[in-house]
């Protein structure tokens, strides 16, 4: 069932962050009535899946003492802080490194678009060479996104190690021989279909979905 809200009822400053989201939620529940949505992921099962994916760099990584997480932009970086949280609050993991690793102008089509390209930051405080490197980014699809990513990287140090961690692996649309080390599921999907990865802290809830138009 599905409910839904009036964006401008009760809300006296919508720039605010709580009403900022349920902007983004007004917006979902709109694109629902354009779009075929199947639910892939809810919030338990994502959840759950966070929680496997933690306990498995805890068995590679130990302590986390020379390794670094780096979240791709943008939406590698949710994936990213909450797989940190889960890390340090839950499994009591030392401080991990935290970066963000904007891709943008390392993109091998990014001066075939006559559209305006929108970078976000790139965030990287401390010392990249010789550390293990794990790139997180939501969903793996061509592999185009990681290879701009390796390129990047390099500004910024020589890593001993760089893995891929990914909550989505769409596995049969690879343009590039690219695999994740760690996936949370694998999603057999046409290319007419997009997996939409939504996030509470930005969108309102944890869900992923298959979307088709």
């Amino acid at each position: 069932m599905i409910f839904y809200l009036n964006p401008k009822k009760n809300i006296s400053n919508p720039n605010t962050p709580t009403n900022k989201i349920r902007f983004r939620i007004f917006a979902n529940q709109t694109l629902q009535l354009l779009m075929s949505q199947k639910v892939l992921l809810n919030s338990k099962e994502v959840t759950i899946i966070l929680h496997r994916l933690a306990c498995q760099l805890i068995e590679k990584h130990l302590d986390f003492s020379d390794t670094i997480l780096v979240g791709i932009q943008p939406r590698g970086v949710f994936l990213a802080e909450r797989l940190k949280q889960i890390l340090e609050d839950e499994y009591k993991v030392p401080e991990i490194s935290l970066g963000y690793l904007d891709i943008t102008f390392f993109r091998d089509d990014f001066r075939r678009t006559d559209k305006p390209l929108e970078a976000n930051k790139t965030q990287i405080n401390f010392i990249v060479e010789d550390k293990k490197v794990i790139f997180i980014d939501d969903v793996l699809f061509t592999g185009r996104s990681i290879r701009s990513a390796l390129t990047a990287i390099q500004s910024f140090g020589r890593p001993s190690e760089i893995e891929l961690l990914v909550l989505i692996d769409r596995r049969f649309s690879r343009n590039l021989p690219i695999q994740p080390d760690y996936r949370g599921r694998q999603v057999d999907a046409i290319n007419g279909e997009k997996v939409k990865v939504s996030w509470k802290e930005n969108d309102g809830e944890d869900v992923v979905h298959l979307v088709t138009n």
